[in-house]
């Protein structure tokens, strides 16, 4: 690559993550890796883009795992690793070990993180780390005729100390300990833990660098996203399955359970939700999927499973448009869907004063029953929130977005964007590679979100021959 080119391609990149570093600014974000990263020789580069992300006003907590430490220093003083229904049995030997191994791997971040000298990536960083008690947790006890003595579980969070020390800019380090009132020390969970502090912070995003790619489907390709629901459906569909194999249930997440192969294969392309459910589910990625959908129901916005084998693979996934792992994505509304010919006096009722007017063209009933099928609709406890309506364009691999509105109650809250994106998700399903729009109102909330001023010659055809003049809309289009 040129010169020329190479500085062209990072002005591109430029621009066009700078959405993102807007978007990001202030904003909680909780980050899991398990001892394998702490473990990998490229860590340091995932620390530096822990501290660029502090440095671009990201509140930032880093919960870390310490699995393969924990086994290396068990197996060097000879003590037998013991696991009761998939979970580890901490004894007072083990305990011992798990207090060194998460001691060092403290260490060992708080050390990177302090790295400042000239010509390194933290060149002049000045970043402070907090770190402590912050988790009180209790024992699981006996299960099944089994102690497992010191392996415990989340029991609270001191959220107000993580706040302070993320007011106060600093990065907070929270390890996989717990302590119970009476002073006694718990192995924890650290997926259990990262779940516990994003859901307790209401974080926006919960972000678990995992050894596998994400959530693949039966042809080992990405899914890109997933709601709750549909994750749910997908972990009830790999419980049915365990179940007739007679295998054990799907439970909840814990880096203390015996570890499983990482899930293989490599990101390939967008695929429907639904798809992973003609395949197995690897272990961990049950365990993650069974943390997101908690994560989600208690306020976090988003999960993210991104592989940790891809370097920058954290900025990738924050930075550009499409990621590169799999997002759960907690749903702003109640439901998405597409419309129904009963939606239509609803979707009616929501247009009519958009077209009373003028933002809006006209529809008769007539008209909106026999286009019913192109459009979708937003539902809140039965009501109808929002619409949008999508007329792809075959044969020119291009689509209409049209009548996108969202009533006025619900508006300032993300629906609008969530619909967009929703309905780009639809477009690329149809093979539609641009959308174009039509609008005499809202051109500038379109630009923001993409879409750039075009002339009508952009048109198919038989849509240039209905552009009414009279009402002079700006035509908008979008590659997505």
């Amino acid at each position: 690559m040129s010169e020329k080119n190479s500085h062209a391609a990072f002005v591109s990149w430029f621009r066009h993550s700078s959405p993102y570093i807007n978007a990001h600014r202030a904003r909680t974000f909780v980050i899991a890796f398990g001892g394998e990263a702490v473990a990998d020789a490229k860590f340091a580069h995932f620390i530096h883009d822990v501290a660029l992300l502090n440095a671009l006003g990201v509140r930032v907590v880093l919960v870390h795992g310490a699995r393969p430490q924990i086994e290396a220093r068990l197996r060097e003083r000879g003590i037998k690793m013991r696991y009761a229904g998939g979970l580890r049995v901490t004894d007072a030997a083990a305990l011992a070990c798990v207090k060194e191994a998460a001691g060092s791997v403290r260490v060992e971040i708080e050390a990177l993180l302090s790295m400042g000298l000239a010509n390194s990536p933290m060149a002049g960083a000045r970043i402070r780390v907090a770190s402590g008690n912050f988790v009180t947790a209790r024992p699981l006890g006996v299960r099944g005729s089994v102690d497992y003595e010191h392996t415990g579980e989340v029991r609270r969070v001191d959220i107000e100390s993580i706040r302070q020390a993320l007011d106060d800019g600093a990065v907070v380090l929270v390890s996989p300990v717990g302590y119970s009132p009476s002073g006694e020390v718990f192995n924890l969970s650290a997926e259990d833990v990262a779940t516990a502090v994003a859901a307790e912070l209401h974080a926006d995003k919960l972000l678990h660098m995992v050894e596998g790619a994400g959530v693949l489907d039966a042809n080992k390709h990405l899914v890109r996203q997933l709601r709750p629901n549909e994750a749910q459906k997908l972990l009830a569909a790999a419980h049915g399955r365990a179940i007739a194999k007679g295998s054990a249930s799907v439970a909840g997440g814990s880096l203390l359970r015996v570890p499983a192969p990482a899930t293989l294969g490599r990101p390939a392309r967008h695929t429907k939700p639904g798809a992973t459910a003609k395949g197995a589910l690897a272990a961990d990625t049950k365990r993650l999927l069974t943390g997101a959908v908690q994560a989600c129901s208690k306020g976090v916005r988003r999960v993210h499973l991104i592989s940790r084998h891809t370097d920058g693979a954290l900025l990738l996934e924050l930075f550009t448009r499409d990621g590169i792992g799999t997002l759960i994505s907690a749903d702003v509304y109640e439901d998405t869907r597409a419309a129904a010919i009963d939606d239509v006096g609803g979707i009616l009722e929501l247009i009519s004063p958009l077209e009373d007017e003028g933002v809006l063209v006209r529809r008769s009933r007539e008209r909106l029953e026999t286009e019913i099928d192109h459009f979708t609709v937003m539902e809140r406890d039965g009501a109808i929130i929002g619409c949008a309506a999508l007329y792809p364009c075959p044969k020119e691999g291009c689509g209409e977005l049209a009548c996108l509105v969202v009533h006025p109650d619900y508006q300032d809250a993300g629906r609008g964007e969530a619909l967009l994106e929703h309905m780009e998700r639809r477009a690329k399903q149809q093979k539609v590679k641009q959308l174009f729009v039509l609008t005499t109102h809202a051109a500038h909330w379109f630009v923001e979100r993409g879409f750039k001023a075009a002339d009508i010659k952009v048109l198919p055809i038989a849509r240039q021959q209905l552009y009414n003049y009279r009402r002079n809309s700006k035509v908008l289009v979008k590659k997505i």
